[in-house]
């Protein structure tokens, strides 16, 4: 069994909320927009109760400090789930191009995104893959509320998840 912690859009900012959010998590991951390579490092050296395994993607406000360390797509395998992560990606019915086909060659069954700062959890029935957008935790952007995902994967299950919302 692990326990993901989901964040994106930190935009420079990261809400020390978080490290309480993800304390017992095994895994986080930032689907994109850190703002600087210090964020990344915060979360990473964060005070964490045992090690962690942090995986990102860059996004469209990220240099090149992030850009040489994080790529633009990740794909990989947590336990038993294929995950397919990219800043950019949009959401079932109305994914950015080439997602779909991404999610398709690899046989994705967890397609993560940010970068709209809408929360949003859904099935594609057709792709038979479960989307995630954990919406912004950072204090830049539109959005009204900071939200973060927690969840975990046990196997071939993606169970348990819990929405986040973080006080402004």
């Amino acid at each position: 069994m692990t326990r993901i912690g989901l964040i994106s859009d930190t935009h420079h900012y990261l809400d020390a909320a978080v490290f309480d959010h993800f304390k017992y998590c095994d895994e986080i991951w930032h689907a994109g927009d850190f703002g600087t390579k210090d964020i990344a490092d915060k979360i990473i050296a964060g005070p964490w109760q045992k090690p962690i395994i942090f995986r990102g993607v860059y996004g469209n406000i990220d240099g090149a400090d992030i850009r040489n360390i994080y790529p633009e797509k990740l794909f990989f395998n947590c336990e038993g789930v294929k995950v397919y992560l990219q800043h950019i990606g949009g959401y079932p019915g109305k994914y950015a191009p080439g997602v779909k086909d991404e999610i398709i060659a690899h046989g994705s069954q967890l397609f993560i995104s940010g970068h709209s700062h809408i929360l949003k959890i859904m099935y594609d029935d057709k792709l038979h893959c479960l989307h995630m957008n954990p919406g912004a935790a950072g204090r830049q952007g539109w959005h009204k509320a900071k939200t973060l995902i927690r969840f975990v994967i046990d196997g071939i299950e993606m169970k348990n998840c819990e929405v986040v919302e973080m006080s402004s």
